[in-house]
């Protein structure tokens, strides 16, 4: 058997030609992949990690240019070879998991048939053979009714479902070597575990090599056998996954590590900056112009690679003499008790909480037939109930279509209950009355998921902030004319300079602005009308670690300045941990546990928070240690809202049910005065 490694990459430059010029995206880049090894690329957005993917598999776009470098797979350069030997590598030698499953799968064919193209193409199976071996490949991904599902098409699939189907098609021709980018960006963290444990799985059965591309440094953690950290177009570090994880070198990845939020700090470190343009690349070191240790060689000469003993290679000049510090240990801190907090659901004093929901419920119908009775409901929130007070932050956590942003979104009147009470400072809101929804939403603002998708694409930025100012009538939308302008003008850019975004940026358009910049302006619409609650919906979950980390320390910033009270939705754990005074966890249109986020996060009593939590891949435990997990997991997906489970909904993926589980609906219980948890097996004595 040779001893040569699977995937060897030797110095590989990239470049995309833009008019007349090319400019360099990938410089000198080199690695290797063992056959049975995982490798992990991390850094941040724009940094070419998935160029480098996409180049391995000569699959870049029109204006991708391989510009020097080698790519040999089994020993054989598939840089020198023609586009027909390269269709049979792709799929059978290499393949590839795509980071966006819904754009990746063609919506018009089947799911079954998309399987079965792999299959004729590279192992020429009849079609009814192809079939029965991707019946097979399904089943083997945890595709629950397989069979029935060949037949679906990938409009009919959860996000989860969507990516295992991925899996199965990049695995069906047994390739050598897979390619996963970013394969669970997007997912819960129950079934991003999943996923993650198939892989695992699936590569000790078959051997397989994994080039794994994630900013996600726990996932990273979890399956990773060495880890590599690109930045700029470059790789900057790489050493086995124990070695990088007890002691990252160089002043990059320590940056990364100290911007992951733990529940220990009140303001996370962030990365000065941005990763530079691929027109204005430094000549020196090119992350030198954010480094806290840069010298005047680290900006007049590219660094060489050091070795140290460990295994460990650092492109830094000041790691030849360890100048950088001592090795940074990653370890998550202990969740700490929230002093002096307020149960969710039980006021604190007889002052009126400033946001009360009571029985909420919101049940969308089904439509069917020529006359379009409705046949049946889609039952996404089933009677919730909390209070929020003025200063704090509740964190609503659960697996996506648990309901949480339907939650928000009913709170506002986006979408209309269709039962149970809200409450604003003790009044009861009333939808029927135009003027007190006009009041209400000056006082309650959100901040969507997607930033790009909630801001006006033809509408530079000035206009959109001053767009809610006029229509609300806050500050200089109440005056007319040259003085009610200059007004609202001077008010834009000092909430501009509020959200750290630089002047000017109100004459830009919401493309021009980065991920993280787009969320600011965000943020900026919705203080600019002096909210006293912000509705928080996931503004963290696309962005890289440095732009969470900015973005969790503003929305702290303005929370102490402002006294505002946030509901925080999200099912990132670590960013509840940071940010919450209380959590409460849903599932399935109920909360089944809340209370102090201290004792919720570190002492969970119901099954389904605690296998939540067994899930979250963390950066302080080996993968060898995180397995002890493995049993705590859930499998499956959350039943549908059409046809709820009876009794306690989580009783069909509960290990701990029993009979009065699958009859009864647990009450929210009282174990302590900050902790109530809706479940059969957790009683309090009378």
């Amino acid at each position: 058997m040779s001893d040569a490694p699977l995937l060897a990459v030797d110095e590989l430059s990239v470049g995309f030609v833009s008019g007349k010029e090319t400019m360099t995206a990938i410089s000198g880049v080199s690695f290797v992949v063992n056959a049975g090894e995982t490798l992990a690329l991390i850094g941040e957005s724009g940094c070419g990690k998935s160029v480098t993917a996409l180049s391995l598999l000569r699959l870049l776009p029109q204006a991708g240019r391989i510009l020097g470098g080698s790519v040999r797979f089994e020993g054989s350069d598939l840089l020198q070879w023609p586009e027909k030997e390269m269709r049979r590598v792709r799929g059978g030698g290499m393949s590839m998991i795509f980071q966006e499953p819904s754009s990746s799968l063609n919506p018009v064919l089947t799911v079954g048939r998309q399987i079965g193209e792999v299959l004729e193409r590279h192992l020429d199976l009849s079609a009814e053979a192809a079939a029965t071996r991707a019946l097979g490949l399904l089943n083997a991904v945890g595709i629950s009714d397989a069979k029935r599902r060949m037949g679906e098409y990938p409009f009919q699939l959860s996000g989860g479902m969507k990516q295992r189907v991925m899996v199965a098609i990049a695995l069906a021709a047994n390739p050598k070597l897979l390619i996963a980018d970013e394969p669970t960006t997007s997912l819960d963290v129950t079934i991003q575990a999943q996923i993650l444990d198939l892989l695992v799985g699936l590569q000790k059965e078959r051997g397989m090599g994994i080039l794994l591309i994630t900013h996600d440094l726990g996932v990273a953690r979890s399956v990773a056998h060495r880890v590599g950290v690109m930045y700029a177009g470059e790789i900057v570090e790489e050493a086995p996954s124990e070695v990088f994880f007890d002691a990252p070198r160089h002043p990059y990845t320590k940056k990364l590590f100290a911007a992951l939020p733990d529940g220990a700090r009140s303001r996370l470190e962030t990365i000065p900056g941005q990763v530079p343009p691929l027109a204005r690349m430094p000549k020196g070191c090119r992350f030198a112009a954010r480094c806290s240790f840069a010298s005047e060689i680290c900006r007049e000469v590219p660094p060489e690679w050091t070795v140290k003993a460990s295994g460990c290679r650092v492109r830094c000049h000041a790691a030849r003499n360890d100048a950088v510090g001592e090795p940074f240990g990653v370890r998550l801190g202990a969740i700490p008790p929230t002093p002096d907090c307020v149960p969710v659901g039980s006021p604190a004093d007889s002052t009126p909480p400033l946001l009360a929901v009571y029985d909420l419920r919101v049940h969308f119908p089904i439509r069917k037939g020529l006359f379009r009775r409705v046949a049946a409901h889609v039952k996404a929130v089933d009677g919730v109930s909390f209070q929020l007070e003025r200063g704090r932050t509740l964190v609503l956590v659960g697996e996506s279509g648990c309901g949480k942003t339907t939650v928000g979104k009913a709170i506002l009147h986006l979408v209309p209950p269709s039962g149970g009470r809200i409450e604003i400072d003790g009044r009861a809101l009333d939808a029927r009355s135009s003027g007190a929804l006009r009041a209400m939403r000056r006082r309650l603002q959100m901040i969507f998921q997607d930033p790009f998708g909630s801001l006006d694409p033809r509408m530079p930025v000035g206009e959109i902030i001053a767009e809610g100012i006029e229509a609300l009538g806050a500050v200089g939308g109440e005056r007319r004319g040259n003085a009610g302008m200059a007004e609202t003008a001077g008010m834009i850019a000092a909430l501009l300079d509020e959200v750290g975004l630089p002047r000017g940026s109100e004459l830009r358009y919401p493309h021009e602005f980065s991920g993280g910049q787009r969320q600011r302006i965000a943020i900026a619409r919705a203080i600019a009308v002096q909210p006293e609650l912000i509705i928080c919906d996931e503004p963290t979950s696309a962005l890289d670690v440095s732009v969470q980390a900015q973005i969790l320390n503003l929305l702290k910033s303005l929370q102490d300045e402002m006294g505002l009270a946030y509901l925080f939705i999200t099912h990132n754990f670590a960013v509840a941990a940071h940010l919450a005074h209380e959590v409460a966890v849903m599932y399935l249109g109920r909360i089944v546990e809340s209370g102090d986020a201290g004792e919720v996060l570190r002492a969970p009593l119901h099954p389904y928070t605690q296998a939540l939590i067994a899930a979250i891949p963390r950066v302080d435990l080996a993968p060898a240690n995180s397995t002890l997990q493995a049993s705590a997991r859930l499998s499956g997906e959350a039943p549908s809202p059409v046809t709820p489970p009876k009794g306690c909904h989580f009783h069909p993926r509960c290990p701990h049910a029993t009979r009065e589980c699958a009859e009864a609906v647990p009450p929210l219980r009282a174990i302590s005065e900050t902790h109530f948890v809706a479940c059969h097996l957790q009683r309090t004595e009378d």
